[in-house]
């Protein structure tokens, strides 16, 4: 099966965005910076010389970001996942994902960073109890006030 990479649009953040990223993920690179070239300048409308694509991987995943221009944006139809074990992992990924981001776009592990980009900081262990018939609609009232999720106050709430 062919590679699938997501492609991340930025409008000149692509360079600023991977070297956060890789910041917060650990087994993180940067793996390949290209350049505008001036050719097909009338069309891309980029200075030559200024970033054009950043290849990066996060934990051995392979992203690619680019400085497409203001055309898109991003929404949170679209986010990734971040398969937390604990509440110390749900801690770091969502304070460093969520540092410089809107407030007002996090609840039920959701969070918006400084890019635009959505990401759920989710725990296996709220996996666990929603798939746990007896305490499935417990936990799920516990869960939608949270902003960032707490194992320990989902694990109360499924009793």
């Amino acid at each position: 099966m062919p590679a699938i990479t997501p492609m991340l649009w930025f409008d000149g953040q692509a360079e600023e965005a991977a070297r956060f990223y890789v910041s917060v993920f650990p087994n993180s690179r940067i793996t390949r910076i290209q350049r505008y070239p001036d050719a097909g300048r009338e069309v891309h409308g980029h200075a030559t010389g200024t970033v054009m694509v950043v290849a990066f991987e996060l934990d051995g995943k392979a992203f690619t970001a680019l400085n497409g221009g203001p055309e898109f944006h991003f929404s949170e139809a679209v986010s990734f996942v971040i398969d937390c074990a604990d509440q110390r992992e749900v801690d770091h990924y969502w304070n460093a994902l969520s540092a410089g981001g809107p407030p007002e776009a996090q609840q039920c592990g959701w969070l918006k960073d400084r890019y635009g980009v959505s990401w759920q900081v989710v725990p296996r262990r709220l996996i666990e109890l929603l798939g746990d018939p007896t305490c499935a609609a417990r936990t799920m009232q516990a869960l939608l006030p949270m902003k960032k999720l707490d194992i320990a106050t989902l694990e109360r709430a499924a009793g």
